[in-house]
């Protein structure tokens, strides 16, 4: 996870949750996130919560799983007898896929194990190009892994090197064959765009070649100059210009016309599914309000309103769990106003758009001058919804905060 968590308050060593976060578990939609801390090279741009084998030593990654399948175990004694069904599991990272095939399966199999993966479950995970080949790919699906997202980023070689990404151009592409021919029935790729030193036709290149791979999913996120990573040190020092607000609008909108016509839709501002069996239904559980168990080091959850974070350092996260508690540092409690907020906040980011009954006179005030500025359709207002236009989804955080007033 991105960034520094919250403060938040103590959680018990048991991991109990707290009473108004218990009515209703097992009446929303239930999945798991396990997050892999372990990449082989640090990225410049990123700040998620990974670390690389010489600043962890040799043993941290082998141990890992056995430690994920703690938490899970953990999970299951803290959520109690409800009947949760497990529609989804998104393994992330770091990259997941530094651990073997069977490591991963272990932790997938335990999570069957203790809860039961409903019929049909996504279970999806990331991968770096240079971290599969076609034997673990075909390893993965037979494991029962039915999606796959490779951070493809760029397909243009100055890009990546400037992104320090290590694979090659045409690597996202030749993976997303292989997990085709090994037997995934979803393939996703993940773009960037707004890279310094990117042009227009870079970013045309890159995502005309993310279509030729076939794949029924693409993200792409505008680039976030995180501090204290490389890149922010770069820039920060004028060896690299700061990204281009105006220039990163251009890209969105370059995209959602090439990927448009496609036929892939956007169904997130950042997301394009070729049809609604392609949409990623573990993001949409984290979109609409759903439950979730955040397995591993810096993970977070949210069960009825409460949400929580794990330690963020491995070792921390290992020791918690050798003196059986919970690794979860602090938690907070969600008030109403809080959480009809987030839900306006997500809600609104979906092409189904967030309802109207949801906002404030205020609220929905705001939403009707959107209507006559552009930013939200007149249609969707009509049938009782905020749903951005094209120009809504650039000015999308602006829309939302007053729509939040």
């Amino acid at each position: 996870m991105p960034g520094a968590p919250p403060e938040g308050e103590p959680v018990p060593a048991d991991g109990a949750l707290p009473g108004s976060a218990l009515p209703g578990i097992g009446t929303r939609p239930f999945g798991f996130y396990v997050h892999v801390p372990f990449c082989a090279t640090r990225c410049g741009y990123c700040d998620f919560n990974t670390y690389t084998a010489n600043e962890l030593g040799g043993g941290a990654r082998d141990s890992y799983p056995d430690l994920a399948i703690s938490e899970i175990r953990l999970a299951r004694r803290v959520l109690g007898d409800a009947e949760l069904e497990v529609r989804s599991v998104f393994f992330g990272g770091g990259t997941p896929t530094l651990l073997a095939p069977s490591r991963l399966a272990a932790i997938l199999r335990a999570i069957d194990g203790e809860f039961g993966l409903a019929s049909g479950a996504e279970v999806t995970t990331e991968a770096n190009p240079e971290s599969v080949d076609e034997r673990s790919l075909a390893e993965l699906r037979q494991a029962g892994f039915t999606r796959i997202s490779f951070g493809m980023q760029s397909a243009v070689p100055h890009v990546l090197a400037t992104l320090d990404r290590v694979h090659t151009p045409e690597r996202a592409v030749r993976c997303a064959a292989w997990a085709r021919a090994a037997g995934f029935g979803q393939v996703s790729l993940d773009l960037i765009y707004g890279t310094p030193g990117e042009s227009d036709a870079d970013w045309i290149r890159s995502v005309e070649a993310a279509l030729s791979a076939q794949p029924d999913h693409i993200s792409a996120y505008a680039l976030i100059v995180e501090d204290g990573t490389r890149l922010a040190a770069q820039i920060k020092r004028g060896r690299l210009p700061e990204p281009d607000d105006d220039a990163m609008a251009d890209r969105y909108l370059a995209a959602e016309d090439v990927l448009s016509s496609a036929g892939l839709s956007w169904y997130e501002i950042s997301n394009w599914a070729a049809d609604d069996a392609a949409r990623c239904e573990h993001n949409l559980l984290y979109w609409t309000g759903g439950d979730w168990w955040g397995i591993g080091p810096g993970a977070h959850s949210h069960v009825g309103g409460t949400r929580w974070w794990n330690v963020r350092h491995p070792r921390s996260y290992a020791a918690r769990l050798a003196a059986a508690e919970s690794p979860g540092q602090a938690r907070e409690v969600l008030t109403r106003l809080e959480r009809r907020t987030e839900q306006i906040m997500l809600l609104t980011r979906l092409a189904t758009g967030c309802p109207a009954d949801v906002l404030t006179a205020r609220g929905q005030a705001a939403a009707r001058a959107a209507v006559g500025d552009g930013l939200v359709t007149a249609a969707g207002w009509a049938s009782g919804r905020v749903v951005l236009t094209r120009a809504g989804r650039l000015l999308a955080d602006a829309v939302i905060r007053d729509l939040t007033e």
